[in-house]
């Protein structure tokens, strides 16, 4: 079971046309869940969804909230408690890969705990100033390793590294 954390947290930054599209459309059928922390699931509200509906079509979401309200269902399930503990125990129980989706402090809590085994890096070609700590609070430093690296002619950049844990 691999758990990959993708490195784009906030789609206003995010190129909504451009070849890159269809490549990433496609990537995340790939995964047998998405996983996302509260203000991450809440940031999608503003382009439409709704609480208890999934962000991404066909895949399951596990929302890791304590503050949000709402009743899980077959697609979307709202987590609460200690999240790390129950990533942890899907992780040895789901077949397929599990997506971490945004969630700085969530991706943190995850490396932390050595959980997070491939980050998948998307750079749009947007300067934005700011932004929010790809791990949130946690600094780790650790070693990774080039997989994968694609170009588009959009001009974004997806880069695909193995994590290697100390």
């Amino acid at each position: 079971m691999t758990i990959h954390k993708t490195g784009l947290r906030h789609s206003t930054y995010f190129l909504f046309e451009g070849d890159h599209v269809s490549d990433f459309l496609s990537d995340i059928q790939q995964y047998a869940a998405v996983l996302m922390g509260g203000k991450t699931y809440e940031f999608g509200f503003q382009f439409g969804a709704k609480k208890a509906e999934p962000g991404y079509k066909g895949i399951k979401h596990y929302i890791f909230s304590n503050t949000m309200q709402f009743e899980s269902n077959a697609e979307v399930e709202l987590v609460r408690g200690e999240a790390v503990d129950y990533i942890e125990n899907l992780k040895k129980e789901t077949d397929g890969t599990l997506w971490l989706c945004g969630g700085g402090q969530l991706a943190g809590s995850l490396i932390e705990r050595k959980l997070i085994d491939q980050l998948v890096l998307k750079v749009n070609p947007i300067l934005a100033g700011s932004g929010v700590p790809l791990f949130g609070d946690a600094r780790p430093r650790l070693k990774l390793e080039l997989i994968d690296m694609k170009r588009y002619e959009s001009g974004v950049i997806k880069s695909t590294y193995s994590i290697i844990y100390p």
